[in-house]
This record gives C-alpha cells, sequence and structure tokens, in this order.
C-alpha cells in the first residue's frame, strides 16, 4: 500500500475506533482458558487505545513525511510492488494435477503455464501448526518450537495447546464476592523466531496478513494481522457448539461439544445459553443467558428470544450473525457472536448453536494487530467468524449439523474471509499480502471418504456417495483464483500454496495400546486400559507414552516427574527399539504396514527448542493415523480400529506422502521447494537479506522476475 494510503486509512480507522468506543457499553473483559476476568488490564487497554489513536493523529502529517521517504528507501532494491499468498489450506497436489487434466481448474492450470506448478515439500510432523509455522518464520520446528497441535507438560504429564498460554492474574483483590484482578493475565505465544513479516516490516515493507496459523497472540511489526488458527473462542476453548434436543439419547451420546437436553411444553423451550466463568466471582461459576424458542403450529419456523434480541427462522435455516453480551459484573460487558440453526421441530426439536466467537467489534481478546484493525473490519464489512478453527468439523462428526448445514456454514465463512482478503488486495498497492483459507482443509477432513470407495465411514449414514463435493470444493478455490488475478498487474506476483496435501483416513493406531502390549507402558491395579489423559497409567514402570497426532515422549530421568529412562546410551537404545518395533507393525485385518518409518528427532532436528520436540515422531502409511483416543492419551483394547467417522480425510501421516501444492505467477528456480523456502523468497523479491537463521532458501532467479499477464477467469 502507498504511504499516503496507508495515511488515509489508518486516519480513517482510527475515528472509527474512537466513535466505536465512545458509545460502546461497559468496559471489554479479557477471557482465556483459566484466565477469567481483567477488569483493570481491559480498562488499561481501551485508554491506551484512546490514547494511542489521538496521538496517531497528531503525529500523522509527519508520520507521512517519514513513511514516504522510508518507502522510497524500502522499495528501490526490490525485483517487485506487491506479493500475494493465498494460502489453501490441505490443497492436495493429486487432486489438482485430476482436476487440472480434466479441464476443470482454468486458472490454476494458467497458473502451471505461464509461470510454475510443482509439489511442496511439508514439515515433519505433516500437521498444519507446524508447517504454517515453518512457512512464515523460514525454519524448520526446532527453530520455531511448534510440534503439533497439543503439548505435555513433564511435570504432570498432562496436555496444553502448543501455541499459546493464557494464565490468571497473579495479584487479585477480593472485595466482597469479586476477585478483582490488579495486574494483567499471561497471554504468551508459544511460537519462537522471527515471521517474514516482521522483517519486511524492519525494512518499510508494509504487509496485511489474515487467518495464517498460530499467529494468536498477535505480534506488533508494520502491517496489519488478523489472527487465524488456534485463537480461541469467548470460553477459551479451541470451538465449543451447543447442541439442544428434545431426545435425550442424541445429547447423551456426544463426545465433543455441549449437549443440552430440552422439553417442549406448550410449543415452546426454555432453555439457556451457556456462556464462560465467571472468575470474577470467587465461585468462578458458568455465565449463561435465558433462551425461549417458540414454535410454529406447522412445525416450520422458530422464533428465538435472547438477550433481548427477537430472531425469527425456518427449519434448517442458518441465521445470520447474533451478538450477545454476558454480564460478569462491575459494569462489564463481555460481548460474543454466533449462529443458530433449528434443524428439526418434530417429532423432536434440535438446535446448534455455533461457539460463541470473540466480538470482533468489541473483542474480548487482542485478535488483531494493531487492536482496532478487527473492529474496522467488521465496521466496513459486517460482522465475521474469529475462532481460529472456525469451520465446525466436531458438530459434523456429532450430527449436531447435517452434511448440507456445514457446508453451508464453512462457505459462508469462506464468504466473510473472501470480503477480508479482497478489501486488502484492493487497498494495498505495495507490499505483501497473505491470508490462509482453511476451507480446503476442513471440508476435505469431512468428505474425502466419498473419494474412497473401501472407507468404512460409507458403512454408515445414508449410503449417498458425493465425490463432486470435492470437487465442487477445487473448482471454487479455482474461480476465486481467477478474481485475483484480475487484481493483479506485471508489478505483482501470486503464489498459491498449501501447507500439505490429504490422504483417506480408513484405519486408527493406538500407539499407547501398542506401548502398553509391549511393556513399554504400565497400568495400574492391573488395569487393562486407561482413561482420557493417561489416568490410571503407574508412571513409575512407564518407560515411554503417546500424545498428540505424532509423537512419542520417553519417561525420561530428569526431565519428566517420575521418569524411569536414563538420558544418554539407555534413551537412544530405548528409541531405535521402539522405532524398529513400530517400522514392522502389521495390520492384522489387511496385511499392510500401518507406519511408514519413524523419526528420531537427534536424527532431524538441530535447533535450539529441539528438546521440546516429542523423542520419536511416527510417519504413518496411506489409510492410517493417530486413532482419536490415542491422541487423547488413552490406551484402549485393540491397537487398529476403523475410523467411521465422517471425518475420513487427514494429513497427519508421513511427510512425503503429503507434501503441498506451489502455484506462482512468475518462474521460479526451483529444486524440490520446501514450504520454508517462501518466507526467504519473500525477503529476497524485496530485496531485504535474508538472515542465517533461516533453513530455506530464495526460489527466484536472479534476473528480475518475469511476470505472466494477469488474466481474465475462465
Amino acid at each position: 500500500m502507498s504511504t499516503r494510503g496507508h495515511g488515509i486509512r489508518n486516519c480513517a480507522a482510527l475515528l472509527v475506533v474512537l466513535l466505536t468506543f465512545a458509545w460502546a457499553a461497559p468496559l471489554h473483559a479479557y477471557v482465556g482458558p483459566g484466565a477469567g476476568f481483567a477488569f483493570l488490564s481491559s480498562f488499561l487497554t481501551l485508554i491506551s487505545v484512546f490514547v494511542v489513536a489521538f496521538l496517531s493523529l497528531l503525529a500523522w502529517p509527519f508520520r507521512f513525511v517519514y513513511w514516504l521517504i522510508k518507502g522510497r528507501k524500502a522499495y528501490a532494491r526490490s525485483k517487485i510492488d506487491k506479493l500475494v499468498i493465498v494460502g489453501l489450506d490441505g490443497m492436495d497436489p493429486d487432486l489438482a494435477e485430476r482436476f487440472m487434466a480434466q479441464g476443470k481448474l482454468p486458472n490454476l492450470s494458467k497458473l502451471r503455464e505461464e509461470g510454475f506448478f510443482g509439489r511442496l515439500r511439508t514439515t515433519t510432523p505433516s500437521i498444519s501448526p507446524v508447517a504454517w509455522s515453518s512457512f512464515m518464520t523460514g525454519a524448520n520446528p526446532s527453530k520455531h518450537n511448534i510440534f503439533d497441535f497439543l503439548n505435555r507438560d513433564p511435570r504432570t504429564y498432562l496436555p496444553g495447546l502448543s501455541s499459546a498460554r493464557i494464565g490468571n492474574a497473579k495479584r487479585v483483590l477480593s472485595f466482597g464476592g469479586y476477585r478483582i484482578p490488579l495486574s494483567k493475565p499471561e497471554i504468551r505465544g508459544m511460537r519462537k523466531s522471527v515471521p517474514f513479516w516482521k522483517i519486511l516490516g524492519d525494512h518499510g515493507i508494509f504487509s496485511t496478513v489474515l487467518r495464517v496459523p498460530i499467529t494468536f497472540p498477535p505480534e506488533r511489526f508494520k502491517g496489519h494481522l488478523l489472527s487465524g488458527m488456534c485463537a480461541p473462542d469467548l470460553k477459551g476453548s479451541q470451538g465449543t457448539f451447543s447442541f439442544y434436543s428434545s431426545n435425550a439419547e442424541r445429547v447423551g451420546k456426544m463426545e465433543a461439544g455441549v449437549g443440552i437436553p430440552v422439553g417442549v411444553v406448550d410449543r415452546q423451550v426454555k432453555t439457556r445459553i451457556s456462556g464462560p466463568a465467571n472468575t470474577l466471582r470467587n465461585n468462578a461459576a458458568e455465565m449463561h443467558l435465558p433462551l425461549t424458542v417458540t414454535l410454529s403450529p406447522d412445525g416450520e419456523t422458530a422464533t428465538l428470544d435472547v438477550d433481548g434480541q427477537v430472531l425469527r427462522l425456518r427449519k434448517g435455516e442458518l441465521s445470520r450473525w447474533v451478538r450477545l453480551a454476558f454480564r460478569p459484573g462491575l459494569g462489564i460487558k463481555l460481548w460474543c457472536v454466533c449462529r443458530f440453526l433449528v434443524s428439526s421441530i418434530k417429532p423432536d426439536f434440535e438446535m446448534y448453536v455455533s461457539p460463541l466467537n470473540i466480538d470482533p467489534e468489541r473483542p474480548a481478546l487482542p485478535i488483531s494487530h494493531p487492536f482496532y484493525y478487527s473492529v474496522y473490519l467488521a465496521k466496513l464489512l459486517g460482522s465475521y467468524v474469529t475462532l481460529g478453527l472456525a469451520n465446525d468439523t466436531w458438530a459434523l462428526n456429532e450430527g449436531a449439523l447435517s452434511e448440507d448445514a456445514f457446508l453451508e456454514l464453512a462457505y459462508a465463512h469462506h464468504s466473510d474471509w473472501e470480503k477480508i482478503f479482497f478489501n486488502a488486495l484492493e487497498k494495498t498497492t505495495r507490499g505483501t499480502v497473505v491470508c490462509v483459507f482453511e476451507t480446503t482443509d476442513s471440508i476435505q477432513h469431512m468428505f474425502f471418504r466419498y473419494l474412497d470407495e473401501d472407507h468404512p465411514a460409507l458403512k454408515s449414514g445414508d449410503g449417498r456417495r458425493r465425490p463432486e463435493i470435492i470437487e465442487d470444493l477445487y473448482r471454487r478455490m479455482d474461480e476465486m483464483i481467477g478474481r485475483v488475478r484480475q487484481k493483479l498487474d506485471d508489478r505483482s506476483m501470486l503464489m498459491v500454496m498449501s501447507d500439505h496435501g490429504f490422504k483417506s483416513f480408513r484405519r486408527g493406531v493406538n500407539l499407547n495400546t501398542w506401548l502398553a502390549q509391549n511393556g513399554y507402558m504400565a497400568l495400574l491395579d492391573g488395569n487393562s486400559q486407561t482413561g482420557e489423559w493417561f489416568r490410571g497409567v503407574d508412571w513409575s514402570n512407564t518407560k515411554a507414552y503417546a500424545l498428540g497426532l505424532g509423537g512419542i515422549y520417553l519417561n525420561l530421568k530428569g526431565r519428566e516427574a517420575q521418569g524411569t529412562v536414563a538420558p544418554g546410551a539407555e534413551a537412544a537404545w530405548l528409541k531405535k527399539e521402539i522405532a524398529d518395533k513400530l517400522s514392522a507393525l502389521v495390520d492384522g485385518e489387511c496385511g499392510r504396514r500401518a507406519i511408514n518409518k519413524v523419526s528420531d528427532r537427534d536424527s532431524i532436528y538441530s535447533g535450539p527448542y529441539k528438546e521440546n520436540s516429542p523423542d520419536l515422531i511416527v510417519g504413518y502409511s496411506e489409510g492410517y493415523r493417530a486413532s482419536w483416543e490415542s491422541v487423547k492419551g488413552v490406551a484402549g483394547p485393540a491397537v487398529f480400529a476403523d475410523n467411521c467417522k465422517p471425518w475420513s480425510g487427514d494429513h497427519c501421516i508421513d511427510a512425503d506422502i503429503v507434501p503441498g501444492v506451489l502455484f506462482c505467477s512468475a518462474k521460479l528456480r526451483c529444486q524440490d521447494p520446501c514450504i520454508w523456502d517462501i518466507a526467504p523468497t519473500a525477503l529476497d523479491l524485496f530485496g531485504v537479506p535474508i538472515p542465517a537463521h533461516m533453513d530455506g532458501r530464495s526460489l527466484v532467479t536472479e534476473e528480475p522476475v518475469a511476470m505472466s499477464e494477469g488474466g481474465a477467469p475462465q
């Protein structure tokens, strides 16, 4: 974006924020997993926003002159004016090639013909937060500290989210029934190393970064950022939906989400919406909002009355975003947005309520940089989804959403993201625009079974095969890329990429069961199984345990609380023994090897955070993945089990089997490109030196980049 454009836009956005907070009802609160509310820190945050906004307005003419001069110098060595990176999470090269060969992806085909197309090597393990962290930092996982969605606390063996830590305020004033925080709660990102847009910003290059995973909490840099994957909902979770049903059996079977039994009396359902825990109160009880649903006599419509709002919905109709406020006390309101869908009225009443998204107009947590950026977008474009894992895959797994309802919701989210992305694309004349769309990932997770005639999940359900869902997904993304190309000129470069590919997930492998059966994990009191998160494990006699989607940890002395394995030769011998045995593991039902290879972290990592990695990383064969139980630290009755859930495709397997894609509008110098090559390439394009800590290398040629024509979508 030009300096003048930045100034005008920032000025307008700051005025919007000043007006917003001038009429906003009581102060925003701060909530996170276990953190509760920080009245004082929220108050100081808002005061800071006012002060910064006012000072920015006063200083704007001077800043304009400064950035005008610095901007000219910043772009003096650039090969291009603008770099646009579109991340299509999980786009698979095999499927892309198939659909291009069939003439179904004309815009991506044109990119391939005029510029570049190749397979993009991904990280080990091939898990989204790991891969996207390497994308932004140009480094392998042992340099950015993200190895899975989950990591474990060696003191307790319990899991935590790998991307961020949110903790309680250390100083609290007790007053009556209240606990008032006097200091800020901890909110700390766990990803290390430096994103390339921060380095670009230090050299005067502006970036807009949208929905890139592992960008919560947002970091300061010269640009705008909206957080992506791992940004929480208002309850501090990674997405907790609610499902209301008059059929008690339906809600009783819920593994995820919150199942709420209700009754229908005189065509009315009286219930409530569960909010976050109110840790301003001594008892930290969960807050609620009353909800009344009145059903029409013909069973076709429902009228919802919640938080002073009346909403009339047809059966099966997805509502607009509805803004709700929870009131913990002391004049505070905590805002969220959610959507409703009444899926059935007769014979049973059933209703889905989406996770309570942090309201982008009144954010209770920092979800953007600057703080006002989410407010600006909401005022300009309307409310939108802010949850990191936005598409509610578990609601479809649990039957709280139908396939069609899931698709409608997923594409509604995608539409929100497109509006935000194209707004940034239009307003950024120079610099970088990066946007990651999770649509491709979540839809493939849930519908890959329709591309696999032998998938166990096809044995249940209505028996329909709908392979057109995946094809339609790829066509939609191709059409969007065509519209992107229309917005670009010959001084712009477009990259379209994915962090990994996809394969069918037919069978689950329970590593904890295998470890127990082979004498590496001991159980208490002669038990043959454990509960979730290792409940029932005898740590004093355990040598190894598995947690997450592909990691095995040794119970190491001096590291784990009850370690039994000596570091050094004993640990090295044990890792080799487990790796050799697992590499030969055969699924007795079909005679196939379940695991391609097992990697010792000491042989693949050398960075400063290697010690936080699992000791062994399991690379599953095609068709296999860690079982649902194994991910949660359960040792069940069997090592192998069919995967009968709608979540039927996955990528958490051997990284060599699931490379991503890389399209580019320019010719690239490529020999086996890797996902951590993108960051140094971005720096090189703008003439910025590549730091020595980056593992990647630039993919551009030494000569000025030859751009292909934008071309209209076909």
